[in-house]
Parts: C-alpha cells; sequence; structure tokens
C-alpha cells in the first residue's frame, strides 16, 4: 500500500522533539480516534501501545446503527453522533489513502403486527424519520432473510474495517515517528514541572485510552468488562444490505467472508473462544438468514464499559496531567470519533465536560 508523506503536507508534525503536548497510551479506537484529532489540530503527540494488545477493538465487527439493537429507540446522541462520525471516518480516509469505512442501509425485519405498527407510528416523529429510509410492511429481501411483516431500512449506518483502520493509523504514526510499540509501564511515568515524563519522553499531559487494562491502573474505575465473541462466516451470495436482528453480517475485508456477531456477556466471563457463543450466533443467524452460511473462524473480546454504558472522559482524581478517555463499550466505533473531538476542546479550555460523560460522576467510587 503507498503510503502519504504526511510530513509535506503537515510539517508540524515533525518527528518527535524534548517537549510533546499529549502523550496517548493505547492505540484502540478511542486512541486513533484522539490521535488523529490532535494532530489535526497541530498537536505534538507520542502514543504507545503493545503490539497486537487491541483485541476487542480489532475484534470488532465494526457495525454502527442509529437505532439500538434491542428495540425500536434511537441511540444515545444519534443526531450528533452519526453525521459526525461519517465525516470523520471520511476525513480519516482522504488523510490516510485508504478505504475503511464503508456507509451502508440496514434493514431490521419485523417480529409482529404489533412490532409493525409500532414502528408505522413512531416514524411519524421527525427526529426518528431522519434516520429512516423506507419501511416495509410485507416481505422484501424475502430471497435472502425472514421478513415475511416486512422491516425498517435505517439510513446513517455502516461498517467499519476496524484492523485496516487501526493499521493504517498506526502506519501513519510510525512515518511520523509518533508511535512506539511497547507495553507501558506506569511505575516510569513522573510528574515534571512542565507536566509528564516517561522514559525519554516529555510532554504537558498524558492520555490513557487503554480499555480494561486501565482498571488496574485506575483501581477505583468503575469499567465493567463486556465479553463479545463474533463469527468469521462464509456466504456464497453477497447480502443487499446489512441485516440486523439479533445478530448481525458485515464483510471482513476477504471475499465471501463476513464477521457476524455478537454476544454479551457481563457475568461469569472466561478468556477464549466458546462452544456456547458459537451455537448462539449460529442459531440468530439461521434464524434470520435463508441464505446458507458455513462457519470458518471465530474470535472474542472484552469491551470496556461503564455502569451507565456512557464514556469516562476527564483528569484522573488527584493529578493535573493525567487524562481518562475510556468506557466506549460496544459503541466504540461511533462514540470514538465524537468524544475525541469533544476531549480536545476540553483540553483547549473551550467546553466543560458535561456530567453524563465526566469522571466526577464516579466522584463517590474514589473519595
Amino acid at each position: 500500500m503507498h503510503r502519504l508523506n504526511l510530513k509535506r503536507f503537515y510539517p508540524y508534525l515533525s518527528p518527535i522533539k524534548t517537549q510533546l503536548d499529549y502523550i496517548i497510551i493505547g492505540q484502540g479506537l478511542a486512541g486513533s480516534a484522539l490521535a488523529l484529532e490532535l494532530s489535526a489540530r497541530g498537536k505534538k503527540i507520542m502514543v504507545i501501545d503493545e503490539p497486537n494488545r487491541n483485541l476487542s477493538s480489532r475484534v470488532a465487527a465494526g457495525m454502527v446503527n442509529p437505532f439500538a439493537s434491542k428495540g425500536l429507540i434511537k441511540t444515545w446522541m444519534a443526531e450528533t453522533i452519526f453525521p459526525h462520525l461519517h465525516s470523520f471516518y471520511a476525513s480519516a480516509e482522504r488523510l490516510l489513502q485508504t478505504s475503511f469505512f464503508f456507509p451502508a442501509l440496514i434493514y431490521r425485519p419485523f417480529l409482529t403486527i404489533e412490532e409493525q405498527n409500532h414502528w408505522i407510528a413512531t416514524t411519524s416523529d421527525p427526529s426518528i424519520a431522519y434516520f429512516v429510509d423506507a419501511t416495509f410492511t410485507t416481505s422484501t429481501y424475502g430471497n435472502q432473510i425472514h421478513d415475511p411483516l416486512g422491516g425498517i431500512v435505517a439510513r446513517w449506518g455502516g461498517y467499519l474495517d476496524a484492523n485496516l483502520y487501526l493499521d493504517s493509523v498506526r502506519n501513519w504514526l510510525v512515518d511520523l515517528e509518533s508511535f512506539r510499540g511497547k507495553r507501558f509501564n506506569i511505575s516510569e511515568l513522573n510528574e515534571t514541572e512542565a507536566g509528564v515524563s516517561y522514559q525519554d519522553i516529555h510532554a504537558s499531559k498524558v492520555i490513557f485510552c487503554t480499555g480494561i487494562p486501565t482498571a488496574s491502573d485506575f483501581g477505583w474505575l468503575p469499567v465493567i468488562k463486556l465479553k463479545g465473541e463474533v463469527l468469521q462466516i462464509k456466504l456464497n451470495e453477497v447480502p443487499d444490505l446489512i441485516y440486523n436482528r439479533g445478530v448481525y453480517a458485515v464483510a471482513s475485508g476477504q471475499p465471501m467472508i463476513y464477521k457476524a456477531g455478537s454476544t454479551y456477556q457481563l457475568k461469569n466471563i472466561t478468556e477464549g473462544i466458546t462452544e456456547a457463543g458459537r451455537n448462539e450466533l449460529e442459531i440468530k443467524l439461521k434464524q434470520l438468514f435463508k441464505l446458507p452460511f458455513e462457519t470458518v473462524g471465530q474470535d472474542w473480546g472484552l469491551r470496556p464499559t461503564t455502569i451507565d454504558r456512557k464514556p469516562v472522559l476527564g483528569y484522573w482524581p488527584g493529578f493535573e496531567n493525567r487524562i481518562i478517555f475510556n468506557g466506549l463499550g460496544t459503541k466504540g466505533v461511533s462514540l470514538a470519533p465524537y468524544f475525541s473531538g469533544v476531549l480536545a476542546d476540553w483540553l483547549e479550555g473551550k467546553i466543560e465536560l458535561k456530567k453524563e460523560v465526566n469522571i466526577k460522576r464516579f466522584k463517590a467510587l474514589y473519595s
């Protein structure tokens, strides 16, 4: 793949100097989006990430859907987040000269007449209709899936090839001499008059985007492990669009191989793939798809979510130079672009963090 000489267009992104603006720990979805955001604002950064550590970000099937998976309701802040994420990934593709985000319509079949009637009534709300491309009351994609009662076609959806995106960001950072593929050791982080130092790196602030591992560094941080398993399935026919009803399948980047997900496990979590996870997804796929499929692979990951399912942003309590950006959970692909911008605005003193995402909402846990 041809790499763009970014230094030609972004002269402020020069090789590391003595004093940086920010050290970013972690290069998953949160860390990658933040690196792009801060660099676009002319900030000097260094990203530190252990190779192949970002399992959850890389395993993610990457679908973005403006409607919640467990109900016919909009996702949180959909009007703001979804237009932003489409713009963000399009800009990132231009910068990195790689295609990794694919806008797509999402079809959710109705299961009952009651659900069909409820949805038809709901779409009279302009804020809902904005995300609806079409509503059908009879089978429309019956050649590929089970949809005897029709369904809703949602716009502003799509999927991210997470591996290609993260690899592209990493290559970009490497080209700029702004990446170190090493395990971060918090015992080597020191406070200085100018901010922080880590080994030979000096910066004004350090930002932790490390997901689950952060919980061990911040013992009180209410980051919950949410295990998810996904399958790689082989189809002999290309789906007309993304089908989503308890399970979904999106292209993987390999010919006729799709990522199907995902399971959600909060209790009795074990590491690794499980037969139970595979069975759950295969049953749901058979209930949704008429198309035959073959399971050819399986992956798993631990997503960092919070007790209220909202991100965590702000100062590490007791430190003025340590920042947290965490808790994106199952919505990392959609939340990371917008909240990296929010965090950057806050760091520049342009805004105050809203209570619903400010780490201070968990003050009782660390005070």
